[in-house]
């Protein structure tokens, strides 16, 4: 409690967190008011929706890889607050010039510029913690950090559903730019320990100078990492399992969206409540779990989580289908959450404890590129299928397909004389 007082009075943290804060509750606004543009313009369309959200993942592909190279050869306060201040224009350019055009094109290309400079933001908003906080209060401000991004994304979905519905996609653009200018605000008066650097030439000599690391460098260590991901057991295992939960979270996540739309007949205020209560969900999942969750093997772990998640998910698909009672599929979605939430952790905590110490900043980058691959590929092609199957078969399909893959691996596991992946975690 002394430490996170401690944090709470330093005043340059205490500016990071109120301006991540209010940037993640406006990226939450921002995704309801894409959802209901693309409502307005193609009602019911899930692929429409699919194509438009594609543009906020592919930056993790063509951006990611190479925004920390960036990051550390510049002044991290200067990058973060630029960040935010061309975010908010870009967001301000879509309901001032961009909303009445016909052609989607132009809002495809702000959004993926928009999400090209989250990939800056967010690396450069973790490395900066050490630089306003000692080291032996890094631990409390990370959690400080985690927990309330957390709470603004249940709030952000709950407010930007109510937004959105009652002003429009027009009002949740205009409500994310100004988070956007708060933040960046709160970040501009920033004074990290380290001297501030001015942007101009230096800026762009250390760019030149990233570029060229980056062509020696990159591809040779992104193989290395990938290397070590297909041979090592414990970790390909662990890959193996995340690829099937994010490709299950991609295939029903535009096919969900749609599916609540129509069945509760509202575009955003609907979808933002069972938003919350998923937010919740996975959050008490969390918490749960990092309180009692060495008592249970990592992998049984991962396992459950992923036959009833996919139990869960079939359930809530029919309350929905056939009652259409909100407190109900409210419920069911904080249920799903609670049980999904432990997966990441146990994952993470497997990968923590088995790979090599120089190589986890690879495995991690190798990570985050096949789970979004997965993700984005298994998006575009379910969102395809609704526009011939029935949404709610789409979503039986996946739940069972998530059962059965859970089911198969606590098989495997209890099989006599066969020794599960990281056995000696346990």
């Amino acid at each position: 409690m002394k430490n996170f007082l401690k944090n709470i009075h330093n005043r340059d943290f205490l500016l990071l967190w109120w301006a991540q804060v209010i940037s993640q509750f406006g990226d939450r606004i921002n995704q309801m008011a894409l959802i209901g543009l693309t409502a307005g313009r193609t009602p019911g369309s899930a692929w429409e929706l699919a194509k438009l959200l594609t543009f906020t993942i592919i930056p993790v592909f063509v951006v990611g890889p190479i925004a920390g190279v960036w990051v550390d050869r510049w002044d991290r306060r200067t990058t973060l607050f630029i960040c935010d201040f061309l975010r908010g224009l870009l967001v301000l350019s879509i309901p001032l010039a961009l909303i009445e055009r016909h052609s989607m094109v132009p809002i495809y290309i702000v959004v993926f510029l928009t999400f090209c400079l989250s990939r800056f933001y967010v690396p450069a908003k973790m490395s900066i913690i050490p630089d306003l906080v000692e080291e032996r209060d890094l631990l409390v401000a990370n959690s400080l950090v985690s927990v309330t991004g957390m709470i603004a994304f249940v709030l952000g979905c709950a407010l930007g559903g109510f937004i959105v519905e009652k002003l429009g996609p027009e009002g949740g653009f205009i409500w994310d730019a100004v988070t956007f200018f708060i933040s960046g605000a709160l970040l501009v008066v920033m004074r990290p320990r380290l001297k501030f650097r001015k942007v101009g030439r230096e800026f762009l000599e250390k760019g030149r100078q990233a570029i060229k690391d980056i062509r020696l460098s990159f591809w040779a260590e992104l193989k290395q990492g990938f290397d070590y991901l297909l041979n090592h057991r414990e970790i390909r295992f662990i890959i193996n399992m995340l690829f099937v939960l994010f490709a299950a979270a991609g295939a029903i996540y535009v096919v969900i969206i749609v599916f609540v739309q129509e069945s509760f007949q509202s575009v955003t205020q609907h979808l933002g409540m069972l938003a919350v209560f998923l937010g919740l969900g996975l959050f008490m999942g969390a918490i749960g779990y990092g309180r009692w969750g060495k008592r249970f093997p990592a992998f049984k772990t991962i396992f459950f989580c992923l036959v009833g998640g996919g139990m869960m998910l079939m359930v809530f698909a029919t309350v929905v289908e056939y009652t259409q009672r909100l407190i109900a599929a409210a419920s069911l979605a904080y249920l799903l959450g609670l049980i999904v939430g432990p997966v990441i952790i146990a994952a993470n905590t497997v990968i923590h404890e088995v790979a090599h110490h120089a190589m986890r900043g690879k495995v991690f980058s190798s990570l985050e590129i096949v789970i979004h691959f997965a993700f984005l590929s298994a998006m575009l092609i379910s969102s395809k299928l609704a526009e011939s199957f029935d949404r709610y078969w789409i979503l039986m399909s996946v739940g069972m397909i998530f059962t059965a893959v859970g089911a198969v691996g606590f098989l495997q596991l209890n099989q006599p004389g066969r020794s599960a992946p990281g056995e000696r975690l346990s």
